[in-house]
């Protein structure tokens, strides 16, 4: 059994087994202590840091989690060569003011026999999900297992990932966690990029050329500022800037509402200008979140 004292005298543990993990949280509960919990596939950069700043705001004890969670990961898809350092993420996040690191194995977190996995249904099929089968089925399966052993208060996701963000919100609401989901701003390079572990795979020529995916989204919240209120103009425009690039190999570009995730017929409200673009073999995501006249 862990004794909560000791991870508050003896602060940047590193925990591997799901039931000490799951120990140590229930005791940190009965406690009254409040929970901030950042979970990551590591290879960490600062977009996954501003989120353990802001979760240092919110609880007496920060823990991020690390696992590569083979689920989400198509066939097809980078799993065997996601990028992977722990020692590296582990002195990042404990400069970022985080207190525990919660990094099971993949046997621990599906062990032989696992059956069982999370859907929420509809909001999974769109746009990622229509891109990428079965991935939000193997994100909601991990977060909703995460949260079960992390127990925390409050779990703090990016925007850049903002169609998984609407898709957790909408799983806890369904489910009863008792966690509040706090949704951080997209961290940005310096061009505009922003920060993604999967940016370390592209080439030089690649990464220049990446940056118009910002340019692309600064031009339709451009537009819609201006008063255009047609969903398809807008992608027209962002399209033809976007394939100035003669690598970039556009996924989707969509204008969608940000509960239902269902394409807008015309521009109004609230909505989120969201994009999916490969250069070589490496996708990019991004998006912004707008309001409309």
């Amino acid at each position: 059994m862990f004794f909560l004292e000791s991870y508050l005298e003896n602060l940047m543990h590193l925990i591997s087994s799901p039931k000490k993990m799951q120990e140590l949280a229930l005791s940190l509960k009965r406690k009254s202590k409040k929970i901030s919990y950042v979970p990551t596939m590591g290879a960490l950069h600062q977009g996954h840091l501003s989120l353990v700043k802001m979760a240092v705001r919110l609880g007496d004890l920060v823990v991020a989690s690390i696992f590569v969670n083979p689920a989400q990961f198509g066939p097809k898809e980078d799993f065997k060569k996601y990028p992977r350092d722990l020692k590296k993420d582990k002195e990042l996040l404990q400069k970022a003011g985080c207190d525990l690191i919660f990094a099971p194995s993949i046997k621990d977190i599906y062990p032989e026999g696992y059956l069982t996995y999370m859907e929420v249904e509809e909001l999974s099929q769109k746009l990622e999900g229509a891109s990428r089968p079965g991935h939000f089925k193997g994100v909601c399966t991990i977060v909703a297992k995460l949260f079960n052993l992390v127990q925390p208060d409050f779990a703090i996701f990016g925007q850049k990932d903002a169609q998984q963000a609407i898709i957790i919100k909408k799983m806890t609401e369904d489910l009863n966690f008792p966690v509040r989901i706090i949704v951080s701003p997209t961290v940005r390079e310096k061009d505009g990029l922003a920060c993604s572990s999967r940016n370390s795979y592209l080439y030089p020529e690649e990464r220049t050329q990446a940056k118009v995916l910002y340019q692309a989204l600064k031009l339709g919240e451009k537009l819609i500022k201006a008063g255009e209120k047609s969903p398809k103009k807008i992608v027209n425009k962002m399209r033809e800037l976007i394939y100035k690039e003669k690598l970039a190999r556009i996924d989707y570009i969509a204008l969608i509402d940000t509960e239902k995730l269902e394409s807008v017929k015309i521009i109004k409200g609230e909505i989120l200008l969201s994009l999916a673009v490969k250069f070589g073999k490496t996708r990019l995501i991004d998006n912004l979140k707008l309001k409309a006249n």
